[in-house]
């Protein structure tokens, strides 16, 4: 099973585009504390997340940078090689919604 939940704020305002069908997709930055011992400085992760369709808009139209945020979705991993030729992975969280 692949499914995540996360619950943090927006690190910077929505990127909505638009493939070349159409189709709405925004891409999102979410920041999450993560937990550590007492008296230790929190560190944070920043999560990139993709939401697809109708959702996508609602989230650049009504949502920018600060905003708190709960993302259900599942983990999608890629490929890719840099301006370096150094082959990297990259991760993010591609967003489901229920209907």
């Amino acid at each position: 099973m692949n499914k995540v939940i996360l619950i943090g704020r927006l690190s910077r305002d929505p990127e909505l585009r638009h493939t070349a069908n159409g189709t709405a997709v925004c891409q999102i930055n979410v920041a999450i504390s993560r937990p550590v011992a007492q008296g230790k400085e929190p560190e944070t992760d920043f999560i990139n997340v993709t939401v697809w369709n109708k959702p996508a808009e609602n989230i650049a139209k009504y949502l920018s940078k600060g905003r708190q945020v709960a993302i259900e979705g599942r983990i999608q991993t890629g490929s890719y090689t840099d301006k370096d030729g150094n082959n990297r992975t990259s991760f993010e969280v591609v967003a489901e919604v229920s209907s």
